[in-house]
């Protein structure tokens, strides 16, 4: 095993204990001291997830070069891992409490939801690694609404079995977008079943997606969502949760997306993924602490 793999293996070992080790706490805590919990959680990973940090601040400095300041990168990028940690947290804290949970996040353009669904194809919620977003599928699931979510596992297999577990237990289904034929068996089977899949089309797609514009630069994007639109005829609805200043949430559906016809399918395809990464670039412009930075989404050019 080469020095790489070792601290691979190290670091993921760490990061499962990091996780034990805070859900005990959670759960030994007043609900009140949750948030300072987190604060105390996200400084840490400010100062020890180097890697993490310089990536998210080189992927601000691509996205608002010229418009923001060195310091107000550097605000975002704090913020940012301070709300992932209050993110985890809730989840923590949150998915055993269904009563809590639902209490926490409003739904905002519900009818929008309920037309959808009347239509009986099914519906995709695109939307992005925004917020806490494994909290809005959980709020939907105990609402009654069948839902799954297309997922790319986690690196380390523990952690991913132990959030498998969480989103089990709220009634969540997991797609893993891996492999690709049994991910899109599995989303065309809900779709016909009238259900909800929950698409995030916000990561990069590298050469398998089409090239879009995101923050003026081309950003590597899935097609998916487009195509099983055109595929089932299901409703493509945008939906994002967003942290309100009391830490409550807002799951906001926005109205359902036209698909827009090109000269051709591939032209088609490019277009109304451009409209949804639009709709993302727009949310993340007004919240920019709420999107993942951590993640390289310009790596493929």
């Amino acid at each position: 095993m080469d020095f790489k793999q070792i601290r691979k293996t190290l670091s993921y070992l760490a990061g499962w204990l990091g996780l034990n080790i805070c859900s005990l706490i959670v759960k030994l805590i007043p609900a009140r001291f949750i948030y300072g919990f987190a604060g105390k959680i996200s400084a840490l990973g400010y100062c020890f997830a180097g890697r993490q940090r310089r990536i998210a601040l080189e992927s601000l400095r691509l996205a608002f070069a010229g418009e923001k300041s060195g310091q107000e990168i550097e605000k975002i990028c704090r913020d940012c891992f301070r709300l992932m940690a209050k993110s985890a947290i809730e989840l923590l804290f949150l998915m055993d409490k269904p009563g809590l949970l639902n209490s926490r996040v409003e739904l905002a353009g519900r009818e929008r939801l309920e037309e959808a669904l009347r239509q009986g194809k099914g519906v995709i919620l695109v939307s992005a690694h925004f917020g806490n977003f494994p909290l809005a599928l959980a709020r939907l699931s105990l609402e009654g609404y069948r839902i799954s979510g297309i997922m790319r596992p986690m690196r380390d297999a523990r952690t991913e079995g132990f959030f498998l577990k969480k989103r089990q237990s709220c009634g969540v289904k997991t797609i893993y977008s891996q492999p690709r034929s049994a991910c899109v068996d599995s989303t065309l089977r809900a779709l016909r079943n009238n259900e909800l899949v929950f698409i995030p089309v916000d990561q990069n797609f590298g050469t398998a997606g089409v090239f879009v514009n995101f923050f003026g630069r081309r950003a590597a994007t899935a097609t998916g969502p487009v195509i099983l639109a055109q595929r089932t005829g299901a409703t493509l609805l945008p939906c994002f949760i967003i942290r309100q200043p009391d830490d409550r949430h807002q799951l906001v559906f926005e109205s359902p997306l036209k698909l827009e016809q090109g000269k051709d399918s591939r032209e088609t395809v490019m277009i109304n993924i451009q409209k949804i990464t639009g709709i993302i670039e727009s949310y993340i412009r007004r919240y920019p602490a709420e999107w993942g930075w951590i993640h390289r989404r310009w790596k493929t050019q």
